[in-house]
């Protein structure tokens, strides 16, 4: 390591440059990846004021990042790449040819990949330290033609191989990769991912004259559009509730899938005025309308974390989800649990439960932003001293 760092005697490592790839990030598009990295770094300024921060980021989203580069704190700082995040093919080819030359030339001595996409190490002379979300083409591959299955699956495989550790957000999305990726089992840890809640700063009024809704009288959800989120037994749902005399809407925010799909159940239930799409919204919207909802419903079968229901908890809403995949795992058992995710008078029966209840706040400690980070922070220290020697 160089000799012009301090040195951390308490680890047997210099004081780290950590480079951090956010060519990937498309404002406003990445939905739940965009959120836990933005968060991640929040919590990289509140609990390690002493390692420096090479953020790798595009022509497109560094103005999005700048505000990190700024802080007080004065660790992190912008390297502008030249390429677009939205330019997909252009922006994967120029990650895997000149990423690792340009995190040599910056003199990083960790490169962190918040995704699965580790691009050609080029020799292999800086560690990587890398995130899996989930494994979503393998279980779904009806969303992906062809070859983004076959890039993905390669990539996944890659990432395995090269990468000195390898971070996934639920013990279900371990066990899933250790079934899949064998070769990256020994690699792998959990570390729950950062959830940062705060209060919306802004009046009701605003979303209430926007959409035309009451505080306490609807339901929230946070999902995009995709099959898995099983948004159509919700939308049955409400079709059941408009019968039986009950018109509290439905509001939902998310971007993503198969919106004219969705728009055609919405349509063919004639629940179109109980139902209020949002389309993306800020985090002060997304939080106002988290702050004033009834419950938050959340009927997705299929998640690497899942950090809508924990926000909402967060918030001291009662939450009425799904168990599955890794859900009851991360929400710790504390919401109104339906075990028959397709099961339209389960749904029914427990949302009527969860309304007779009183309001709980669930704290979550482990996932504020500064312990996700900590735990992060002991992985790249951990990865240095064994890269060192």
């Amino acid at each position: 390591m160089r000799s012009d760092r301090n040195s951390k005697d308490d680890i047997g490592v210099d004081r780290m440059r950590i480079g951090v790839d956010l060519l990937w990030v498309r404002v406003g598009v990445c939905g739940g990846t965009e959120s836990f990295i933005r968060n991640l770094l929040f919590g990289f300024i509140q609990c390690d004021a002493e390692n420096e921060y090479v953020l790798f980021v595009s022509r497109d989203n560094a103005e999005s990042f700048r505000i990190y580069e700024t802080r007080d704190e004065g660790n992190m700082r912008l390297c502008v790449c030249p390429v677009d995040s939205a330019d997909r093919i252009r922006r994967i080819l120029w990650e895997n040819m000149h990423l690792a030359r340009l995190a040599r030339r910056q003199r990083t001595d960790i490169m962190f990949i918040p995704v699965y996409s580790v691009p050609w190490t080029w020799g292999g002379r800086v560690p990587y330290v890398c995130v899996i979300h989930d494994l979503q083409a393998l279980h779904f591959p009806q969303y992906f033609s062809a070859v983004r299955r076959l890039f993905l699956k390669n990539k996944w495989k890659y990432a395995c191989k090269v990468s000195a550790r390898i971070i996934v957000s639920s013990k279900y999305c371990k066990e899933d990769l250790k079934r899949q990726y064998p070769v990256g089992a020994g690699k792998c840890l959990v570390i729950y991912d950062p959830v940062e809640t705060k209060q919306s700063g802004i009046p009701f009024e605003m979303v209430k004259n926007k959409y035309g809704i009451d505080s306490e009288e609807y339901f929230y959800c946070v999902s995009s559009m995709l099959p898995h989120k099983n948004l159509e037994t919700l939308l049955e749902v409400m079709a059941c509730r408009k019968r039986g005399g009950d018109m509290t809407p439905l509001v939902l925010s998310g971007v993503g899938g198969e919106k004219a799909a969705f728009e055609e159940a919405v349509e063919s239930r004639g629940i179109r005025n109980m139902v209020i799409d949002t389309g993306f919204v800020t985090d002060e919207e997304r939080d106002c309308l988290y702050e004033n909802c009834r419950l938050f419903l959340f009927p997705s079968v299929f998640e690497g974390f899942g950090l809508p229901p924990v926000e909402a908890m967060r918030r001291g809403k009662r939450v009425v989800m799904t168990r599955e995949s890794c859900l009851e795992e991360v929400t710790q058992g504390k919401a109104v649990y339906v075990d028959g995710p397709y099961d339209v008078n389960e749904w029914m029966e427990k949302i009527e439960r969860a309304m007779a209840m009183p309001p709980v706040e669930a704290a979550f400690e482990e996932y504020t932003p500064g312990s996700a980070a900590g735990a992060y922070v002991r992985v790249f220290e951990d990865v240095l001293k064994g890269f060192v020697r």
